[in-house]
């Protein structure tokens, strides 16, 4: 089991069983929310470069199928244990549901270090996975659908659709059996940024809420806010690239190596070339290094980001974090009782379990672009640019002025792939974080925004098993 000092499960379990007594559902419909489903741990051999055989340990669990398919990301670590998947199975159950993506929890790991593995290896190593995934049962467009996670990425996810495809001859939905694939493949424009994206679109809410920031003492909106990042892979990176273009100043970047510090504000896209060159982050130009990569989640700041893995803030650290908000983008990375000392000293946690969501509701988007067939736009995209043109030339010649080509161009424009799932990747996000918010507002004696997603997310489930009749 995990070397953690508690199961991360049990934690999920303890935020669960907070929550639940908010809610009106009866002690058995909760504890089958609460249960994982099904649970496939396997160990397969695989011949590696130097001829050697190892035998890989992996896991896939279905935590809910009140809707099919199952949906969840597929980790590569050293950490990767049955209980963490369990956890995180079942925190895409609560995701899904809050952010209103019809989709059951499941997740996926393989215990292995990518780091230590060749190219030729690793697939070797997630072709066999699929393959034994295939044979239970535990992978296609209408049972499950995994996706990337830590670990993992678009290379990974194409080698599943492939191998599924092979062993599948003839099914034409074959494309939907994973998503985060790349656009050749399958994949949907937008993907990549989903998760630091929806994190943007849910902090902006929650700071444009004018009760929420008076509360916390905060002006409104992102723009002139301090913010520190933990974690420069896909999700902090686009995290940090959101912010500061929307007018915040990301003053620090911490990655396991270290933190780099700059109060003026770092650029992302800087930061990333030079850790590709030298290898690290430390030694940036312009910024100050922090040897200790946790002293950076202790910076003064507004808003907190951690956006690696769990448990990097608990019980001994929280007294010391100095931010007002912290946006969970990786998943659990608060302990349940840092979540305690926060809510004592008024902090705003917002949670992970619906803020990175972004991830799963491009994933969805995805996912009906493979079933239907069709990419995003191509319908109507050149019909809406000639209807604007149109509209825009009466409008020129009634009032005898012309638009400006600047805005003539905007205006004109159809809605390409990209701007459709963006556009539903926000409205996605601000109607969750709205829901939420009205959850806790309508009750103020849920004490926090965690128990209140929870709430949402245990209802919505529980709505959905009693219509099924299966709790009459």
């Amino acid at each position: 089991m995990s070397n953690q000092p508690y199961s991360f499960f049990h934690s999920v379990e303890k935020s669960f069983d907070k929550a639940a007594k908010f809610t009106k559902w009866e002690k058995g419909l909760l504890e089958q929310i609460k249960a994982c489903n099904s649970i496939y741990s396997m160990r397969f051999p695989v011949k590696m470069d130097d001829g050697r055989i190892e035998v890989i340990e992996a896991y896939r669990v279905q935590h809910s199928q009140h809707k099919s398919p199952c949906k969840g990301g597929i980790r590569f670590s050293d950490e990767v244990n049955q209980d963490e998947v369990m956890a995180l199975a079942s925190l895409m159950t609560y995701k899904c549901a809050i952010v209103n993506v019809p989709f059951g929890g499941g997740k996926g790991g393989i215990k292995i270090n990518p780091r230590k593995y060749s190219t030729y290896e690793l697939e070797k190593i997630t072709r066999r996975y699929t393959s034994e995934l295939v044979k239970k049962n535990f992978i296609g467009p209408g049972i499950d659908v995994p996706a990337p996670d830590y670990g993992t990425g678009e290379r990974e996810m194409a080698w599943i659709v492939d191998t599924y495809a092979s062993l599948k001859p003839g099914d034409i939905d074959a494309a939907g059996c994973v998503t985060g694939k790349p656009i050749s493949q399958g994949g949907v424009h937008g993907r990549k940024e989903a998760t630091g994206l929806g994190v943007f679109f849910g902090t902006r809410e929650v700071c444009n809420m004018p009760e929420v920031m008076n509360k916390l003492g905060m002006s409104l909106g992102i723009e002139g806010k301090r913010i520190v990042v933990q974690g420069m892979g896909n999700v902090g990176y686009f995290c940090a690239k959101f912010f500061r273009e929307h007018g915040a100043k990301v003053i620090a970047i911490a990655e396991y190596e270290g933190a780099v510090f700059n109060e003026n504000g770092l650029n992302e896209e800087e930061l990333f070339q030079h850790r590709k060159k030298s290898g690290s982050i430390l030694n940036f130009p312009g910024a100050t290094n922090i040897e200790k990569t946790t002293e950076a989640l202790e910076i003064e700041c507004d808003i907190l980001v951690p956006a690696a893995l769990e448990n990097v803030i608990n019980g001994n650290n929280a007294p010391r974090i100095k931010a007002k908000i912290i946006a969970e983008a990786a998943n659990g990375p608060l302990t349940p009782e840092a979540d305690e000392i926060f809510v004592q000293k008024g902090v705003l946690v917002i949670p992970d379990m619906y803020l990175n969501a972004g991830g799963v509701t491009v994933s969805y988007f995805e996912w009906l672009k493979n079933l239907s067939h069709v990419r995003y736009g191509r319908m109507e995209k050149r019909f809406t640019e000639n209807m604007n043109s149109r509209i825009l030339s009466q409008i020129e010649s009634l009032t005898g002025k012309e638009v400006a080509e600047k805005e003539r161009n905007f205006i004109k424009h159809g809605a390409d792939e990209i701007d459709l799932v963006h556009s539903g990747l926000e409205e996605t996000m601000i109607s969750a974080t709205r829901e939420i918010m009205e959850i806790w507002h309508n009750n103020p004696s849920i004490p926090d925004m965690r128990t209140a997603a929870y709430v949402s997310a245990i209802n919505k489930v529980g709505t959905s098993y009693t219509e099924l009749g299966i709790f009459p």
